[in-house]
């Protein structure tokens, strides 16, 4: 059975009769975990391998687990710095921000391996106006050169770890005040405006090879009427067509209230898929989870099965302990523990 467009979540720390039942559903691809998912390291994996068991080829995992506030595993995992820490670094030492962004995203993406899950979705690709209240420090910086650089080195450690980087939330989420979980953001900017600043992070990064992107629900009015998840001008006249992406798109959450406005969530998730997501996002909702699976028709075509595939992870460490005895890698977790402490003043 082929992945679906479909990524739910699970209830709790096992499965359920319930869960495996959706999980079994050929609409579904996929499978997002929240901090409600974990207790402890052993738990995780117990649950990652049932889930990897539940299907052939394998569901792909995916968590949101970016640092600072946005870390859904924290107990038994390192704790990753917010992203602006390491734009402050870059600040007064460019050299040695990128080098501590990679070390990040390597512990961040081999410790996520090492509990079987295939990626998180990072990075932030936002620039920091210092206005918006949902993105905030979860933005490296407020200027393109700074983001893409830190990104791309992030990239790089996801890399290393056995991870894709899915790049967030395009065209960029940073300009908008509003949290688009409960509201509905617009942004009024020409879309020259956009072009020239909030773009060049993505522009940039899927230059690099970035796997796979996100879009915002955000809706850009001078640009569509439709939040930028449920719109064909951003997702395939501009990301594929004029940045040629050729990655993975992930819808935001059907249930955040931004995407309430694309109608009930059989048509939302159709608007998605038909714009250009290869899969689409449903969370804390199972009764809406049943709903979409009951009504949803959809084809997957041939691009979208061969753009997932490439997000499932690579090798992994066998064990934290096992991680844990590698001496670069045990440097890498004391300069990153550093950053949160005393960022901006390190020893360099």
């Amino acid at each position: 059975m082929s992945l679906g467009p479909i990524m739910l979540d699970v209830v709790g720390t096992e499965l359920t009769d319930d869960d495996i039942r959706r999980l079994q559903h050929p609409l579904v691809g996929g499978v997002i975990l929240f901090a409600r998912n974990y207790t402890s390291c052993a738990q995780l994996k117990a649950l990652t391998a049932s889930i990897h068991a539940v299907r052939q080829p394998p569901l792909l995992i995916g968590v949101d687990h970016e640092g600072g506030r946005v870390q859904r595993f924290r107990d038994g995992f390192t704790r990753i710095p917010p992203m602006r820490e390491f734009g402050k670094i870059w600040d007064q030492h460019p050299k040695r921000a990128r080098q501590l962004a990679e070390a990040a995203g390597w512990i961040l993406a081999a410790e996520l391996r090492a509990h079987g899950v295939d990626f998180s979705f990072t990075p932030v690709l936002d620039m920091d106006y210092g206005e918006s209240l949902v993105i905030g420090d979860r933005a490296f910086h407020a200027d393109t050169q700074a983001i893409h650089e830190l990104a791309f080195a992030l990239m790089q450690g996801l890399r290393k770890g056995g991870m894709a980087a899915v790049g967030k939330h395009f065209p960029g989420h940073g300009f908008v005040v509003a949290d688009s979980h409960v509201a509905m953001p617009v942004d009024e900017r020409s879309f020259d405006r956009i072009a020239e600043a909030d773009l060049q992070p993505f522009r940039r990064m899927i230059d690099d090879g970035i796997p796979a992107i996100m879009p915002a629900h955000v809706i850009y009015a001078a640009v569509d009427d439709k939040p930028a998840g449920f719109s064909e001008r951003w997702l395939q006249k501009v990301l594929r067509q004029r940045l040629g992406f050729n990655g993975a798109i992930f819808s935001d959450d059907l249930t955040m209230e931004a995407a309430s406005a694309g109608g009930d969530v059989t048509t939302r998730a159709q608007a998605a898929l038909q714009a250009g997501c290869d899969m689409v996002l449903l969370c804390n909702r199972p009764d809406l989870a049943d709903e979409l699976l009951a009504r949803l028709e959809w084809r997957m075509p041939a691009q979208s099965l061969a753009r997932l595939a490439r997000m499932h992870g690579a090798h992994h460490p066998a064990s934290m302990d096992q991680l844990r005895e590698d001496a670069s890698f045990v440097h890498a977790l004391h300069e990153v523990g550093l950053v949160g402490k005393v960022a901006g003043t390190l020893p360099l």
